[in-house]
């Protein structure tokens, strides 16, 4: 099953929306890579809250995926990953350590904010709402 990548300003969100296989998760990581130096991303926003399990192999490709991210430019923030997750990756000595990690999307948008600068829209005017 195929992702949707949606650009959104400066950045790129990838909203996973059911369980992937390992093909599939290895096909987000590449053509996430991709597409944030095509686009000239600065952000990506990996979106979890559809996932209700997260596998050794799927936490090593997302983490995988933030540090080639990182190395292209770009800032990467996983969002919405459910209670039930965090906990079996806790019990099961899963780590992201040191990818950064938000409640939901909104949250995530912030951190980006923070990090690399103001939302811009397509028009090249800054995003009002991320304005304080």
């Amino acid at each position: 099953m195929e992702v949707p990548i949606l650009k959104q300003g400066n950045y790129l969100i990838a909203s996973i929306q059911s369980a992937l296989s390992d093909s599939d998760l290895a096909q987000l990581r590449d053509r996430l890579v991709a597409q944030v130096g095509k686009v000239r991303s600065k952000g990506v926003i990996i979106d979890l809250t559809a996932l209700d399990i997260m596998d050794s192999f799927a936490t090593r490709t997302l983490r995988d995926t933030a540090h080639m991210i990182r190395l292209r430019g770009a800032e990467t923030v996983i969002v919405g990953m459910q209670p039930e997750v965090a906990f079996t990756m806790v019990e099961l000595g899963l780590s992201l350590s040191g990818i950064a990690t938000a409640l939901d999307l909104e949250e995530g948008l912030i951190y980006l904010d923070g990090r690399t600068g103001p939302r811009k829209t397509e028009a090249g005017q800054k995003d009002r709402s991320s304005a304080g």
